[in-house]
């Protein structure tokens, strides 16, 4: 993928960052796949849309559907409509870390990502418009000055930041 990447232990598998291009336009390559009846009603009752197969190239869900953080792009065009709604929490998400999300609104950083134990499987470099989800470990360093990053993460934040971090001990 040209605007995707997925960041892996070596180790498992598990993904520990996905860095998203501002050009992102790869929807077809994520669901919703629309390859069901159930998925097209669904569509259908959930937006006002002529065509639900339009949700191919219109929408991506980016992260796995147990992440606490769900990430979805869209990309709709002019008088789109998503019906009044909320989203239900069931139960609390059960994971060892909080995940964060990275956006850069002007200039440039680089975003090291590395497993919680230390292991550095690379760097995002963003511009204006990229972002990173990061799941695990990671490091920033602006580029420029005048930068500006957006970061979203679960909260609550804890009572300090010593309670918050766990240092990799990774020199710099």
């Amino acid at each position: 993928m040209k605007s995707v990447r997925y960041y892996k232990s070596p180790d498992d598998g598990r993904v520990v960052g996905i860095f998203i291009g501002n050009g992102f336009d790869e929807y077809a390559r994520f669901p919703p796949f629309v390859d069901s009846e159930a998925e097209k009603r669904h569509i259908v009752n959930a937006y006002d849309v002529k065509d639900p197969l339009s949700e191919r190239n219109s929408k991506a869900h980016i992260t796995d559907d147990e992440w606490p953080l769900q990430v979805i792009l869209l990309a709709r065009e002019k008088g789109s409509i998503t019906k009044p709604h909320y989203h239900r929490n069931e139960r609390p998400p059960q994971v060892a870390t909080r995940h964060e999300i990275l956006l850069c609104q002007k200039g440039s950083a680089t975003v090291g990502v590395y497993t919680c134990e230390g292991q550095h499987l690379g760097e995002a470099h963003l511009k204006e418009g990229d972002l990173v989800i990061l799941a695990e470990g990671h490091s920033l360093e602006i580029l420029e000055d005048g930068t500006k990053i957006l970061e979203v993460k679960q909260g609550p934040f804890p009572k300090t930041d010593d309670a918050d971090k766990v240092k990799l001990g990774i020199p710099v």
